[in-house]
């Protein structure tokens, strides 16, 4: 005794709105999977980014970039689309802005008032002022500020060089040498709590020019960063089929 069995099929398409609304479906998975990606790139690029100055010795000033990136795809014709992640520089101000050019691309630094530039020493404290009026100390500032009555004023000499420097005479200096720590003396003519009288201490060096060496290459980090888009792409588009 013989049996055959037998399966049949019919393949029917689907119809055009089912097919329409497939596409649609895997267009929106793509859109948001894009989205997630380029808010990752933006978070990874700004700490990479802020990480790198902050390892060049820069302190904060890799803080003065921000970043975002898009909430909303932008179409192009039926199915493409694009989404970005920005980078940016926070600050208006032009000494923050002049830095941030200086350590990415080097620069040659002169007066732009004057003959020289002068640069505190040690002894001297790097900022005056508070909150928003916080500023590098200059020998303006000195003056404007009042620390040539609380501390004493500032004498011109000549370094051995033939560069100038300013000084100012009996203060008081800490026996540790910590920085910006002069002080003026009592009204004994005596140096304060654990501070040694000093005849003559300089604060600022006068110098014709300096330069800064490019320390943060923002096109090789960004170039890092932008090489991990298909991993991080991938990884986003596989959350939205699961």
């Amino acid at each position: 005794m013989a049996t055959n069995v037998m399966f049949s099929a019919d393949l029917k398409m689907p119809s055009p709105g089912v097919i329409e609304d497939y596409r649609r479906h895997v267009q929106l998975n793509l859109e948001r999977a894009g989205l997630r990606t380029v808010d990752t790139i933006s978070r990874r690029g700004k700490s990479a980014i802020r990480q790198r100055f902050a390892g060049a010795g820069l302190g904060r000033l890799g803080n003065a970039i921000g970043s975002s990136a898009d909430d909303q795809v932008v179409r192009r014709g039926t199915d493409g689309f694009s989404a970005s992640a920005q980078f940016f520089t926070r600050s208006r101000s032009e000494r923050t802005l002049g830095a941030l050019a200086a350590y990415t691309q080097g620069a040659q630094i002169t007066p732009t008032r004057g003959r020289w530039l002068w640069i505190p020493t040690d002894n001297a404290r790097r900022l005056v002022g508070k909150g928003a009026n916080r500023r590098r100390l200059s020998p303006a500032l000195w003056r404007d500020g009042g620390l040539d009555t609380k501390i004493g004023p500032l004498i011109l000499l000549k370094s051995v060089n033939g560069h100038p420097i300013l000084a100012v005479e009996n203060v008081g200096v800490d026996l540790s040498g910590r920085k910006g720590s002069a002080k003026n003396l009592t009204k004994r003519g005596a140096p304060r709590r654990h501070q040694v009288k000093r005849d003559l201490v300089v604060m600022f060096v006068g110098i014709p020019r300096t330069a800064r060496s490019a320390r943060v290459n923002l096109t090789e980090i960004l170039n890092q960063v932008r090489a991990e888009l298909p991993a991080i792409f991938a990884s986003e588009l596989a959350k939205e089929v699961r």
